[in-house]
């Protein structure tokens, strides 16, 4: 037999992850409502909102720990997906009943679940898909379910569909909350096709909402930006006119640095989900495959118009922050240097210092030690003088005087010696 190769552990799900988030195909005529949750931080109680709402209508339950979720039901069909700092419901029903603004997809929802599930809404979106024989024309779908001036729209997957939209918020009578609308004229799409296309109206919408989440923390930082700028350029001119003490300034410096490093952090990742998310919309709106239809604006030139400005000021206050955060490292570098260059010339002057007084200490010991060979050869000799008057005593013939002048230069010899010795032996330990 023939040994198994080694099988990495995440193969399976590496595999299945293009599959994932695969197109729910949408027949024709269809109702389709998407809403889409943000949230802080996700934790168990999204899932227990859909175990919740699948218990309600009947459902199969997800696998516990999924983040993708479909099942169909009588008539209509669900569709849930948990992404990083968002949760998306999808509700498709494949038929027409009455007004489809009215008598949405998200009629038969258990009352209440739509509060309990955790987080804001953030976006909310009713759609109808309608066959080409079945439409109404562009100016009766602009009058009757949009607002007719703000129409934008295009020919989708190659002239296959026509989709139209105002972007507004409408009141839905059923939910209480505001929705914005959507409607595709199908003539030639297939159910898959219609899925794809679908997903990616939806996506496009998210994804312009949540990329706009930057923009108020961006108008936020300019102000205070700005503010920033007037206190460096102050710093700056104090730092130039050499007038204040470097180590104040190095402290004002330092708590400004830390001031623009806290806004840098509390908005640098709104800023680069931003860009993700707009590259997202570019995405989509490219596989929408337009045309354009006389007199409407498609959906790539209405993004470029209202949210490419938007993104761009996002980019642009980022600029800022990291131009004006370059600014106040080289200013406190440049102020570090001068704090660096008089500390050492107060080092250089401590030493200078010390070192007169070593000198000046050494002088003063030689000195001392001058002084003490003179006296010690004093007393040492004063002490021969006596000996010797104590022999001339006892009768031995001995000059004390002489015996004292005698011994003067020996002694203090002795004694000279005796200290450079002693000195030296100090000055190797």
């Amino acid at each position: 037999m023939h040994a198994e190769p080694a099988t990495h552990p995440q193969r399976q799900t590496l595999n299945d992850e293009v599959h994932a988030r695969r197109a729910v195909p949408v027949a024709t005529p269809a109702r389709l409502s998407a809403l889409t949750f943000w949230f802080e931080q996700e934790d168990t109680r999204q899932f227990e909102a859909l175990l919740r709402l699948c218990q309600a209508l009947g459902l199969t339950p997800p696998a516990p720990g999924a983040v993708q979720y479909h099942a169909a039901g009588a008539g209509f069909e669900l569709a849930w997906s948990l992404h990083t700092e968002f949760v998306r419901y999808r509700f498709t029903r494949d038929d027409l009943a009455g007004d489809p603004f009215v008598e949405t997809a998200l009629s038969g929802l258990p009352p209440g679940w739509l509060a309990s599930v955790p987080g804001q809404i953030l976006v909310a979106q009713h759609a109808v898909v309608l066959a080409a024989d079945d439409a109404p024309a562009l100016d009766e779908i602009g009058a009757r379910w949009l607002r007719r001036e703000d129409i934008i729209g295009a020919d989708i997957a190659d002239g296959a569909a026509t989709v139209v939209t105002d972007l507004r918020l409408h009141p839905d009578p059923a939910s209480g909350l505001p929705f914005t609308r959507l409607v595709v004229v199908n003539r030639d799409m297939k159910a898959q096709t219609s899925g794809r296309m679908m997903t990616r109206l939806f996506e496009i919408e998210i994804y312009r909402i949540l990329a706009l989440l930057a923009l108020p923390i961006a108008k936020r930082q300019m102000r205070d930006l700005d503010r920033l700028d007037s206190q460096m350029r102050h710093l700056t001119r104090r730092l130039i006119a050499e007038v204040d003490d470097d180590h104040g300034l190095l402290r004002e410096l330092s708590e400004l640095a830390a001031e623009l490093e806290d806004s840098v952090s509390a908005c640098q990742y709104r800023f680069a989900a931003a860009r993700a998310y707009y590259q997202l919309i570019e995405r989509r709106i490219g596989e929408l495959r337009e045309r354009r239809i006389a007199g409407l604006q498609p959906y790539f030139e209405f993004m470029e118009q209202r949210l490419a400005p938007a993104v761009d000021t996002c980019h642009s206050t980022e600029q800022r922050q990291n131009r004006l955060a370059e600014r106040l490292q080289r200013a406190l570098a440049l102020i570090r240097t001068r704090v660096d260059v008089a500390q050492v010339s107060r080092t250089q002057q401590l030493l200078a210092s010390m070192n007169r007084r070593s000198q000046l200490q050494l002088r003063l010991q030689q000195t001392v030690e001058g002084l003490s060979v003179g006296v010690l050869t004093y007393y040492a000799v004063s002490l021969i003088a006596y000996a010797g008057k104590g022999m001339k005593a006892l009768g031995a013939g001995v000059d004390p005087e002489l015996l004292a002048g005698l011994a003067v230069a020996p002694v203090g010899l002795a004694m000279w010696w005796g200290m450079r010795r002693m000195r030296r032996r100090a000055e190797r330990e």
